[in-house]
């Protein structure tokens, strides 16, 4: 199915998987609507798809978290934007590595919010106008933490399954129309996630991918564009992407150094 002059919302688009999602539609032709918190990056973002492709990129300065401002965003979209053909829900984040009982609350509820509830938010805002126009691919970042629990990870595998729970509750829902759901779930990812996920220790961020090829964010990407992509009548339900060095959430090959 071809995507030129399709439109492509997605959040979380100012970096890592959203960010190679947002190339990658634009070279194929989608015109894309990029949200995220931080204007400048998605205004040189939209500024360099523009260069390299002659893409049209609309900016949405959101926080998936906040209901009211989905609303608004979606709301103001212009008529010409508001027919929005693919929605890429990728916008997450995990904090913290802590025991349960040792954890911190304001750690979980931005998970909670964010990972779940700002999902919730988006599709809300956008699906119904999907199953109105007969027409539409929603893709969810999931993660094999929607699939696998490991130490320590309980509170984000918790909203991760959450995702996984929801996309095939979604999928149900809407058994009955042309729309199709997608889960693109990877493994170990080279982004900001674990300078997030540890505030910005860059240190610690960085022995998380120490001797080991983890995948790059072009490599979900390219799965995400894979879906989006195929005729009208197939459904790509779930793809799981490791790197070779990965066989489980916890079991990684690490070479040497």
């Amino acid at each position: 199915m071809t995507l030129k002059n399709s439109i492509v919302l997605i959040t979380g688009a100012s970096s890592g998987i959203g960010r190679s999602c947002a190339v990658k539609f634009a070279e194929a032709g989608a015109r894309v609507i990029l949200a995220a918190r931080r204007k400048n990056i998605l205004e040189d973002l939209a500024r360099e798809l523009k260069s390299r492709y002659g893409t049209e990129a609309l900016i949405s300065v959101l926080d998936v978290r906040d209901h009211a401002a989905v609303e608004r965003a979606v709301d103001s979209l212009a008529p010409e934007w508001r027919a929005v053909d693919v929605l890429v829900n990728n916008a997450g984040l995990s904090r913290g590595l802590d025991k349960l009982h040792e954890g911190k609350r304001e750690d979980w509820e931005e998970m909670i919010d964010t990972n779940v509830k700002g999902l919730l938010y988006v599709s809300r805002a956008i699906i119904p106008g999907m199953v109105q126009r007969g027409k539409g691919t929603i893709i969810n970042i999931g993660s094999i933490a929607g699939h696998e629990v490991y130490p320590r990870g309980n509170v984000y595998c918790a909203t991760k399954h959450a995702v996984d729970a929801l996309t095939k509750g979604l999928r149900m829902d809407l058994i009955d129309t042309p729309l199709r759901v997608c889960t693109v779930d990877p493994g170990l990812v080279e982004t900001e996630f674990s300078i997030v996920r540890f505030r910005g220790d860059s240190e610690r961020a960085k022995a998380v991918y120490q001797n080991v090829k983890a995948l790059e964010p072009d490599d979900v990407a390219e799965a995400v564009l894979f879906c989006a992509s195929r005729p009208p009548h197939v459904q790509i339900a779930e793809i799981i992407v490791f790197p070779t060095a990965q066989a489980s959430a916890a079991m990684v090959h690490r070479k040497t150094p």
